[in-house]
């Protein structure tokens, strides 16, 4: 069966335009997985800085409690002190 030269020619524009379309679309999924490549990094960076700046804290709060005691320690000192203080009879308070 023999296509006429009509046939032919839009045979070769429906292959056209179904090709561009491919192409189009590849275009776009890769833009698409460029832009999710750009994301991770993003999010990995975001990630490291965290993770530095929860090390930084931690860090913080251990040189904090080791170099001087920490507001609760202060507290139960006194706590204690003021315990030992109220079980001593009143005569060696004077």
């Amino acid at each position: 069966m023999a296509m006429s030269d009509k046939e032919l020619k839009q045979l070769i524009e429906i292959n056209a335009k179904t090709a561009q379309a491919m192409l189009d679309e590849i275009a776009d999924a890769r833009q698409e997985r460029q832009e999710l490549r750009e994301g991770m990094i993003q999010l990995q960076n975001a990630v490291v800085r965290l993770t530095n700046l929860q090390e930084g804290i931690a860090n913080l709060l251990v040189s904090v409690d080791g170099d001087r005691p920490t507001i609760l320690k202060k507290l139960t000192a006194i706590e204690n002190k003021l315990n030992q203080l109220l079980q001593q009879p009143e005569d060696q308070l004077e």
